[in-house]
């Protein structure tokens, strides 16, 4: 049975749109063009990191962060940018009695923003940069698999990558759902590994309750 529930943070719980655009300002090309090499980035299975590159070869993304916080520009996300369905979702899935938690490739910023924003909605918010593990490394599902009080097999890691969060965290023995949005989601979607790995297949969060209810029934 599904015991816990621990989502990715970028374009699961997260719509990153304002941020990209952040980013594109900040090298100084158009909006509409860095997005359109970070979907071209992403489609041929590239590290989207590498789409820096492509506008500024040398790109140091960790220096580059430190340098739009000194200049009053840093990375940041508020309730603004959380997805209409995270709210309701959460409050659902804490009715049902399940343990929540969030975890994913963020910095200490954002784990510090997470946190505000999800005082009271979940038990866990651990972040790559506080374990010293990013995803898909083997050791970060195993963090995730520590820090929740119930066997791998009975927590669902909720991601809207195949390469980075299905993948991984089903090596580990863990349950998966894919969510259907943001690039990754949209450009794997169809692929034979999104197709076949995942417990879960979903458009929205909205459809998580009733899949872990189905789910937990039949495994009574």
């Amino acid at each position: 049975m599904i015991r816990a529930v621990v989502f990715d943070v970028g374009e699961c719980l997260v719509d990153e749109s304002r941020e990209y655009g952040t980013w594109a300002d900040w090298l100084g090309v158009p909006r509409h063009t860095f997005h359109a090499m970070f979907g071209a980035v992403i489609a041929q299975g590239r590290d989207y990191r590498e789409t820096f590159q492509e506008f500024r070869p040398g790109f140091d993304l960790y220096e580059e962060r430190e340098k739009r916080a000194a200049a009053g520009q840093p990375e940041t996300f508020g309730e603004e940018d959380l997805y209409a369905d995270v709210r309701p979702t959460l409050s659902e899935l804490r009715a049902q009695g399940l343990w929540l938690g969030i975890a994913g490739n963020q910095t200490v910023r954002a784990g510090r923003i997470l946190r505000e924003l999800f005082t009271d909605d979940v038990d866990l918010i651990g972040t790559s940069d506080d374990w010293g593990a990013s995803k898909p490394d083997p050791e970060f599902f195993k963090r995730v698999a520590d820090a929740v009080p119930f066997e791998a097999g009975e927590i669902l890691y909720v991601g809207d990558r195949c390469d980075n969060d299905i993948r991984p965290a089903a090596d580990a023995s863990i349950e998966t759902a894919l969510v259907r949005r943001g690039p990754w989601a949209t450009i794997q979607w169809n692929s034979p590994e999104a197709v076949q790995l995942p417990t879960f297949r979903m458009d929205g969060l909205r459809e998580l309750p009733l899949l872990i209810n189905k789910f937990n029934d039949s495994a009574r």
